[in-house]
């Protein structure tokens, strides 16, 4: 049995990107791979696929307890099907749910985390849910907040922005790598080469280069247009929209921008997201 590296974040924050990148980093082909391939090689913990394999009741029978329950046995599942680790996406913060933790440590290895600016994961999110910026902005202040379940997954804490990072990154472990979108943005070579170091791996600038080249925003984003994408959400036009940093500029009002930071302004000073006169 191999042990699970947990891909971390709140939803619309460089997650998908993070497993393109890794997905053409460890294949290392001659030519970019199927943005649909991610899935066979970092599974989502919310597949429900998983858990009806371990559950012959219909989904729509299952109490939450019994879910939060599944979650640990599912993980268990998910580690078995490779003698090596495995990247498993999660947006799930790291906090017990229903009595039991959401994360079983038996099978963790460690865990990628990364952070986006909530002012820009807002518009983002927006768009993926198919609804409009002040019910997202709401949700994402919603403590506790749970994503029902429906269609391919089964429901599953995200929690709020500011409880879903900090229960990933409050406290430094060397197990644990955290990377925030902007870094990867502005400088990819940077950013993506201290994951590469922390997952140990050997040193080798043309195959880096390579993977970022074959996993770039404008890749993914035609691949999607031509080839459709199997994650993307039925409620969106798409699911790579801009891939940019500091569209809430023209995006939000600024009272929509003081609601945000007001929610969550502990967490987005630690991560240098505060803007000047808020």
């Amino acid at each position: 049995m191999g042990r699970i590296i947990w891909l971390a974040s709140y939803p619309k924050s460089g997650n998908t990107w993070t497993r393109i990148f890794l997905l053409n980093l460890f294949m290392n082909p001659s030519k970019p791979l199927s943005i649909n391939e991610i899935g066979e090689m970092s599974p989502s913990d919310s597949q429900l696929g998983w858990y009806t394999m371990l559950e012959s009741r219909p989904a729509d029978q299952w109490s939450l307890p019994e879910v939060a329950k599944l979650r640990l046995r599912v993980q268990e599942e998910i580690a078995g099907i490779t003698p090596d680790s495995i990247f498993v996406k999660t947006h799930s913060p790291l906090l017990p749910w229903q009595g039991v933790p959401a994360f079983n440590m038996n099978v963790t290895a460690g865990a990628i985390c990364i952070v986006r600016n909530p002012l820009d994961v807002v518009a983002s999110y927006a768009n993926h849910s198919g609804l409009d910026l002040d019910p997202m902005i709401r949700i994402m202040a919603e403590k506790d907040y749970l994503v029902p379940g429906g269609g391919e997954r089964a429901p599953h804490p995200i929690g709020d922005w500011s409880q879903n990072v900090a229960s990933w990154t409050a406290r430094p472990h060397p197990a644990m790598h955290v990377m925030r979108y902007e870094d990867m943005l502005d400088d990819p070579v940077v950013a993506f080469g201290k994951l590469v170091r922390f997952l140990r791996l050997p040193k080798d600038r043309g195959r880096l280069d390579k993977a970022l080249k074959f996993s770039s925003f404008d890749k993914a984003k035609k691949q999607e247009k031509t080839k459709g994408f199997n994650e993307a959400s039925k409620r969106a036009k798409g699911f790579f929209r801009s891939g940019k940093a500091g569209g809430w500029r023209t995006e939000l009002t600024p009272a929509q921008v003081r609601t945000v930071v007001n929610a969550h302004r502990e967490q987005m000073e630690r991560f240098g997201y505060v803007p000047e006169g808020y």
